[in-house]
């Protein structure tokens, strides 16, 4: 029998509407921010970045694919990984869906990540993605952008990520760290410390008369909102209920959707 609060029709329908009031304002206040984002100053890029892309060596001006807005997801896949990251795994599981919507509104939506173009493109093949990503391998993209962590910052204390100052590790090099940490590490083919040099995003830029501009970045739970299973999770009876690491890839479920 089901310990949660039941009711009439009539009472859920006043605890409804109280909630509805809530979901409104807070439908107001991410307006709000949405409008803040826009007016964010721009930050003129003269760094000149390359990247290695299917179609081969690119600019960040190149990676619009002649658009004037580009949107970057920092996907977790470094040079010493095996597989991406289970975790931006699932989030980009949504990008074949919107990507071509976006790009129809002048919007180009691309990953990018510092392991080598190979590896990329193998693993895209596996996932079944189709979407654009590029490599960074080689760049001070990510680092400049507040993605990637060598290790001395790791070491020494000097990681700044989601704009904040990180504690130093104490076992820079070895398997310790937090469940997630850990396990995500193996399913990535590689050790914690290794697997946190690199760390999740996205950033947003627009190309105007020749000359790209930075706009935007957020990291960490700034990111939630990209993160489809989660926006369905939190609408479900019993929401996100987690007790533990329980989403995988999409290709290593026991059941497959259906």
């Amino acid at each position: 029998m089901t310990t949660h609060m039941t009711g009439t029709r009539e009472e859920w329908l006043a605890a409804r509407l109280e909630l509805l009031a809530a979901e409104k304002e807070l439908t107001r206040r991410s307006d709000e921010l949405a409008r803040r984002r826009q007016e964010l100053p721009w930050v003129r890029i003269d760094k000149a970045y390359r990247f290695e892309t299917d179609e081969g060596s690119a600019s960040l001006a190149d990676l619009f694919r002649g658009r004037s807005q580009l949107l970057v997801y920092h996907f977790m896949f470094g040079p010493d990984y095996t597989a991406g990251c289970p975790a931006c795994s699932a989030i980009a599981d949504g990008f074949d869906g919107f990507v071509v919507h976006l790009a129809n509104h002048d919007v180009t939506l691309s990953a990018v990540s510092r392991a080598p173009l190979a590896k990329l493109q193998a693993y895209k093949r596996r996932m079944g993605w189709t979407f654009p990503w590029a490599s960074s391998f080689g760049s001070d993209f990510n680092f400049d952008f507040g993605v990637g962590v060598t290790q001395e910052q790791q070491r020494e204390g000097g990681i700044e990520y989601n704009y904040r100052r990180e504690a130093a590790s104490q076992h820079e090099g070895s398997e310790s760290g937090n469940e997630g940490d850990v396990v995500f590490a193996a399913m990535s083919g590689t050790d914690a410390a290794t697997y946190t040099r690199e760390r999740p995003g996205m950033s947003t830029f627009v190309l105007e008369d020749g000359i790209v501009y930075h706009t935007y970045s957020t990291y960490s739970r700034g990111l939630d909102g990209l993160w489809g299973m989660y926006q369905w999770l939190d609408r479900a009876p019993k929401g996100r209920d987690e007790t533990g690491l329980w989403f995988r890839r999409h290709d290593e479920y026991e059941h497959k959707a259906g």
